[in-house]
């Protein structure tokens, strides 16, 4: 079961933004398994992309056409298209050619994302055949389906949406995203879209994507896994009346990043709550650090540790693990001594080793808990990082055993 996320909130409708949702039977008959959203001429389109080198088809795709004047966007679930070499991208860039020639824009005007089994070829047939169904489909309201129809192993859709007043204008931001394994992002995460009518210059909205990228989708991990098709979009359509915003020093411009920021951490810890398998939902907090890269990297540490992982999921205080994995973080010349560990507000270790007041049952009513914080304060300077993660339970081993089966 996730763990504290419930049903979807209320998803206000963009102006400028549209979403269509139809069934290719890609993985079985009847599933929900395309979607098409479409965007108004003249909106902004930023993205982040996986850094896995071997990036699935439609990735590479997507970076090429993004500099083209986006039109559409098209998602399909059941296959990755990973892994396909030549025929992986002639049947992507096949999709993007049908879609556009339906709806009068050019092929490099649509961007394709995948998501699915890694190795099989996109069977572009099946997905082409979908099309019209989810243009006659499109409608501003369709967030929720939308959000449905992009879920691979999750267990609930995952969504956000916020309206702000922007220059006298009730301006809306609404996001969806995907994930629930394979998860440790890179520049972005699994599939993530978020639309505001804001009008903002694409050169800000770039900047302001990967900003709310690193702060959110780039501090969670499941399972230490980066995927080969990890994409998020952020785009503006402009329909808003307001002034665009060309630059990051005024009000405007923060208040939106403010928002579109909470979403973007909204919808990358919903991803955590519905790891696969997930329990528990764990955010580490690494205090004191010389520098942002050795907070990160005492806090991935812990994160993929499988040992502090299965002890999470068996609620065992076993705080010696948590020791064991920042001492190989690699953090140069680690003064132990000085590393103090929290659960919650518990304090198991001062000083380098085991708290004076510290009694193991404190330790197992917190890791009883389904959410739990880990504290580590390395006392080395003023930098900090928090990161949040899940348990690892029998039921993550059994939903990836049986991924394909």
């Amino acid at each position: 079961m996730p763990v504290g996320l419930g049903p979807l909130p209320v998803l206000h409708p963009v102006p400028g933004f549209r979403l269509g949702i139809a069934s290719a039977g890609i993985k079985r008959a009847g599933r929900k398994d395309i979607v098409v959203m479409e965007v108004a001429e003249g909106a902004s389109i930023a993205g982040v992309f996986t850094l896995n080198a071997f990036c699935a088809a439609p990735v590479t795709l997507c970076r090429e056409h993004i500099q083209h004047a986006p039109r559409y966007l098209l998602v399909n679930t059941g296959n990755a298209n990973a892994g396909t070499g030549k025929p992986g991208m002639q049947a992507a860039f096949q999709t993007c050619e049908a879609l556009a020639q339906l709806t009068q824009v050019q092929a490099q005007q649509v961007l394709p994302f995948s998501t699915g089994v890694i190795g099989e070829l996109l069977p572009a047939t099946k997905v082409i055949a979908a099309l019209p169904a989810a243009l006659d489909n499109l409608d501003a309201n369709h967030w929720a389906q939308a959000a449905e129809g992009i879920m691979t192993t999750d267990t609930l859709p995952k969504g956000a949406s916020r309206q702000v007043d922007l220059d006298g204008q009730t301006i809306t931001i609404t996001g969806i995203s995907k994930g629930a394994g394979m998860i440790k992002p890179n520049m972005a995460t699994m599939l993530g879209y978020i639309a505001t009518d804001a009008k903002v210059a694409q050169p800000v909205l770039q900047a302001l994507l990967r900003e709310a990228a690193d702060l959110s989708f780039n501090r969670i991990t499941i399972d230490g896994d980066t995927s080969t098709n990890d994409c998020c979009m952020l785009v503006a359509t402009g329909q808003a009346a307001m002034t665009e915003i060309s630059t990051t020093d005024n009000a405007d411009y923060q208040q939106l990043a403010s928002a579109i920021k909470s979403i973007m951490l909204e919808l990358a810890q919903a991803i955590v709550r519905d790891g696969e398998g997930a329990t528990k939902f764990v955010t580490i907090q690494v205090n004191g650090g010389g520098n942002r890269d050795e907070c990160l990297d005492v806090g991935y540490a812990v994160a993929h540790s499988p040992l502090i992982k299965t002890a999470l999921f068996a609620s065992d205080p076993n705080w010696g693990r948590i020791l064991a994995a920042v001492g190989r973080a690699g953090v140069p010349d680690l003064d132990v001594e000085r590393i103090d560990v929290y659960l919650d507000d518990v304090c198991i270790t001062r000083n380098g080793g085991r708290a004076e007041e510290y009694v193991e049952e404190q330790g197992a009513r917190i890791m009883a808990q389904e959410e739990i914080t880990i504290c580590i304060d390395l006392a080395r300077g003023d930098f900090q990082e928090t990161l949040w993660t899940t348990d690892l339970s029998h039921e993550y081993v059994r939903i990836n055993a049986e991924y394909r089966t």
